[in-house]
């Protein structure tokens, strides 16, 4: 099995898969929307990392099946997604709080909305299926294990982001990035709903 895996491996398709995942999962672009998160609570960047690899590595050997058992289809899930995301961008938008803060708020901040869908959300989980008719498994997974090193390496970094960038540059980033948000996730509601419907 070890040799299998060895004659496998192949470090272009590591490194174009890598690629692939990090355009799609943007961890550098979701910066500003990471730090309204930290804002109103606690991140815990190793448990957000192990549960996004979680996802990302479970849909690389499940995909739709996994949705399949508990009857939701891809569409659904982006659907579901999007409005999680909907919420987050009216909260950095309107400075409002739509996320009831708890005890466990630490713990479920850094499941929901950080590894999903910010982090393992639709765009990344149909990448993750849609590479795996062209690459190995294994060329993929160490794709993943390389992202999950620089998502990890970002979230342990986030203070060094908010004193870069001071209060006021966090602010007008929320607006901003809040704004962008909210018209991903109703680009990904309207072309996933419509399916759902017709």
């Amino acid at each position: 099995m070890r040799l299998l895996y060895k004659a496998n491996m192949n470090f272009n398709e590591i490194f174009s898969a890598f690629l692939v995942l990090f355009a799609v999962i943007d961890i550098i672009g979701a910066i500003p929307l990471i730090l309204a998160i930290k804002e109103k609570t606690e991140i815990r960047p190793v448990l957000a990392t192990l549960v996004t690899a979680l996802i990302m590595i479970s849909f690389l050997f499940l995909g739709e099946k996994m949705l399949g058992v508990i009857g939701v289809d891809v569409g659904s899930f982006a659907v579901a997604g999007s409005i999680i995301m909907a919420f987050i961008a009216f909260e950095m938008i309107l400075g409002i709080e739509l996320f009831k803060e708890d005890d466990a708020t630490a713990a479920t901040a850094s499941v929901v909305p950080l590894a999903f869908p910010l982090l393992a959300g639709a765009g990344s989980l149909t990448t993750i299926l849609s590479i795996r008719a062209e690459y190995e498994i294994i060329n993929i997974i160490i794709a993943i294990v390389l992202n999950m090193a620089i998502i990890l390496l970002v979230l342990n970094s986030l203070n060094l982001f908010q004193k870069i960038l001071g209060p006021t540059g966090i602010k007008i980033l929320n607006k901003i990035f809040g704004i962008i948000l909210l018209a991903i996730a109703v680009k990904l509601f309207s072309s996933n709903a419509k399916l759902l419907f017709a």
